[in-house]
Formats: C-alpha cells, sequence, structure tokens
C-alpha cells in the first residue's frame, strides 16, 4: 500500500491514523463536525433493503463518535442494463434512512460500474466534551455490544442457497436498524470509548480499541448475542471470505483459549451495519445495559472486560 502524507491541524480531533471511520473537527468551543463516508454491494436481494441498510451502515459511524448525522450525500454506482425501478428503489431505501436519522439529503454523485453500489456521504455534529473515539478504554471497563452477530455468515448462506431468503428477515431488520437511540438512551452515562460493529468484525474493531487505548479485552464468547442458525451455520463453514482475512490479520494479537474454529469464525464475521461497541467504567455498566435494553429494539448484552495490557489485545473465554 502506498505511504500516505501525514496530515495535521490542531482542530481535527481525531482521524484515520487512531483508526477511526471518521473524522472529528473542532468547529468551535463547544461543537465539532464528524465526517464520514462508507458504500458497498448489494447483501440483499431487494433494492429498496438493500439501499436501507448502506445508509443506515454509513449513518452509524457518525452515531459511533457520540454525535448525530445532518448532512447526507448519495454515492451510487449501477450498470448501464439496471432497471430504473430498482435504481430508485434503492435511493428510496437510503432516503427513508436519512429521514429517520432526522438529516437531510443535499446531493450526491453517480457513476456507470459493472455491479451495483451503494452508500453516503455524511456530515454530523457533536459536542465537543461528548466526542466518542476507540481509543479510551481504561482498565476495569465493562464491555457492552448493542447487536446481534452473524450477519456475514447468515448472507452468506442465504447467497448459497443454504438458508431461504425468508430466514433473513431477521438479521434483515437488524441491519435496517439505526444506531441512533444509543446516546439518547444512556444520558448522562458516557462511555470511555466506542466504536461500530462493520467490515473487521467483533475481532477487528475490538482489537484497534484495545490497541488505540494500550489495553486488552476479555471476551466471553457465552455472552455474545447471535442470531438464530449462526452456530451451526458457523460449523457448516459458511463464512465470507473476509472472515478468514480477519483471523489472519488480528488472530496474531489474539489468545484465542479454548474456543473452537466456528466460534473463532463468529468473531471474525464482517458485520454490515452491526451494533455499537461500548466500553463503559464498571461503576456504570449495570445501569448502561439496563437503559439499552429498555430503549433498544436489538439484543444488547455486556460481552467483556478490559484490562491491563497484558501482551495480546484480545483474550478470549468460552
Amino acid at each position: 500500500m502506498c505511504s500516505l502524507p501525514e496530515f495535521s491541524d490542531p482542530l481535527l480531533l481525531t482521524g484515520f491514523s487512531k483508526n477511526e471511520d471518521a473524522g472529528v473537527y473542532k468547529i468551535s468551543e463547544t461543537e465539532a463536525i464528524i465526517a464520514t463516508l462508507d458504500f458497498f454491494t448489494p447483501i440483499v436481494d431487494d433494492p429498496y433493503t438493500f439501499g436501507a441498510i448502506a445508509a443506515a451502515n454509513s449513518l452509524s459511524d457518525v452515531y459511533a463518535m457520540g454525535g448525530k448525522p445532518r448532512l447526507a450525500m448519495n454515492i451510487l454506482c449501477a450498470p448501464d442494463d439496471m432497471d430504473d425501478e430498482d435504481l430508485a428503489a434503492i435511493l428510496k431505501g437510503g432516503a427513508d434512512k436519512i429521514l429517520e436519522a432526522g438529516a437531510l439529503l443535499v446531493g450526491g454523485h453517480s457513476v456507470r460500474d459493472n455491479e451495483p453500489k451503494y452508500g453516503l456521504s455524511v456530515v454530523g455534529f457533536v459536542d465537543v466534551d461528548r466526542v466518542l473515539t476507540n481509543a479510551g478504554a481504561k482498565p476495569g471497563d465493562r464491555l457492552i455490544l448493542t447487536k446481534a452477530l452473524g450477519s456475514g455468515i447468515l448472507t452468506s448462506a442465504g447467497k448459497s442457497g443454504r438458508i431461504a431468503q425468508d430466514e433473513l428477515e431477521e438479521v434483515t431488520q437488524s441491519m435496517m436498524a439505526l444506531n441512533a437511540g444509543v446516546a439518547e438512551a444512556l444520558g448522562d452515562i458516557l462511555p470511555h470509548a466506542a466504536s461500530d460493529i462493520t467490515g473487521f468484525g467483533l475481532l477487528g474493531h475490538l482489537c484497534e480499541m484495545m490497541e488505540a487505548s494500550a489495553t486488552t479485552a476479555e471476551i466471553d464468547f457465552s455472552a455474545l448475542q447471535l442470531f438464530d442458525q449462526v452456530p451451526q451455520l458457523s460449523r457448516e463453514g459458511h463464512s465470507p471470505g473476509g472472515s478468514k482475512k480477519n483471523e489472519k490479520h488480528f488472530g496474531i494479537y489474539t489468545d484465542w483459549g479454548d474456543l473452537e474454529d466456528w466460534q473463532r469464525a463468529i468473531l471474525a464475521d464482517p458485520q454490515t451495519s452491526g451494533g455499537l461497541l461500548l466500553s463503559i467504567r464498571e461503576e456504570d455498566a449495570q445501569e448502561a445495559l439496563e437503559r439499552l435494553q429498555r430503549s433498544l429494539s436489538t439484543p444488547v448484552a455486556l460481552v467483556g472486560t478490559v484490562h491491563p495490557y497484558e501482551e495480546v489485545l484480545l483474550r478470549c473465554r468460552r
């Protein structure tokens, strides 16, 4: 990979140098803007649903930084022979999610491509004293995850015909769900660190958080919330290609303990529009968990603990 020049500015609060998915730039003593971009190829057959999932995934970066989306622009790639109705449905799915987020669609750009791709660039706002990054986890913190895992395994099994499309309803609804309610539900509880779980899976995003925080996480696999059929499908080997890449790259920083191969594959499973991973001080963790469980439609669980750095970034146990 080419070496990029280093960008710095005293008003840039965080950016990609810390493995963040969004940049945060201070615009006043009290407020900062969040800028992010994401797009990908279809993971479901229905064009409206694909548009909604892609938009929710793009908006998630703003929520992971503690902010609220305000402006969004479409990014669309489409083949020449794609039906206009399908294109309109993709854009409608995205627009509905933008509306749900309370943001404004202000434009976009489209190009011709051999394969459809869709997503958003998003600008959000956040109070300077409530910016969340992946670099603040502290020993003793408890780790909370706000959605179930296994979307990559399920959609991979759907593409191969192992499961029927109607069996993807639960995961589809989860991927379409915005992470908007997390900050509101937490109220006065401010996480030390946060990240949304997407393409690197829980394994990768957690390792990045621990590296940025100079700490080690311990994950209790039995505490993870999994979509129906995910354990069986993982045992059968229905994992997307990204899972192996994640496991190879981040596995060298991981003590797998007594986890079996299918369990490792779930931790490495690339997620689309996954939940937020929150590192919250131990004294607030139970209250935070209960607030989130009351407010969110997705399953929320305490999944691990942060420890002082212990030679690896992640330790696992059943």
